[in-house]
């Protein structure tokens, strides 16, 4: 959702092909032997296959908002990181405990909630979580936050969160989620792509 956002955001047209990932194409197994989603073939050939990277390809063609402004780049490169590399973890773990039946699904959520304070605390001194107006971070963070969130979404709307709360369904309910959530068709081969 991520990528989807950046792109729609940036108003670059892209080719969209919809897959399942139950039912991989082959034509997504050349293009990236991991396949996973999401893929981008750049024109020149070049193969992105890891949403965050797609997510700067797109703001170096165009950021009309300046979600990237200079004086935050520091502090919103380290708020992606934390994310992708250490809550994206618990929340797989909380998210599929079953899958993990070392500890409870609640000593995994304690652990994503490390995360969420922080964010939390962020929130209270601004609108959004690097400052007043929306950046990269917040995109690239809200679709990870939605998930933990929908685990016990009852959970959620009673924990002590009320501002990454605002802020999430602020998101949620924006022009661009809402319009990059539109449902595709599977694509199969031979079939032209939707144009995004």
């Amino acid at each position: 959702m991520r990528a989807r956002m950046a792109i729609r955001y940036s108003q670059i047209q892209v080719e969209l092909r919809e897959v399942t990932l139950n039912n991989k194409p082959t034509e997504l197994i050349l293009a990236s032997p991991k396949a996973t989603v999401p893929v981008l073939i750049c024109p020149d050939g070049t193969i992105l296959d890891e949403s965050i990277d797609i997510m700067h390809w797109a703001l170096q063609h165009s950021d009309p908002q300046n979600w990237l402004p200079n004086e935050h780049l520091s502090s919103i490169s380290s708020l992606i990181k934390i994310n992708d590399e250490q809550f994206k973890l618990h929340l797989d773990h909380y998210k599929y405990a079953d899958r993990y039946p070392a500890q409870s699904p609640l000593h995994y959520r304690q652990q994503g909630e490390v995360f969420l304070q922080s964010l939390e605390l962020r929130l209270q001194s601004h609108a959004y979580l690097i400052a007043q107006t929306l950046s990269l971070a917040d995109i690239a963070l809200m679709p990870f936050i939605r998930q933990f969130a929908h685990v016990d979404i009852n959970w959620f709307n009673a924990a002590p969160y009320p501002q990454l709360r605002h802020w999430l369904n602020s998101g949620l309910n924006s022009d661009l989620f809402l319009s990059s959530m539109h449902k595709y068709p599977r694509w199969q081969p031979h079939q032209p792509p939707v144009i995004f």
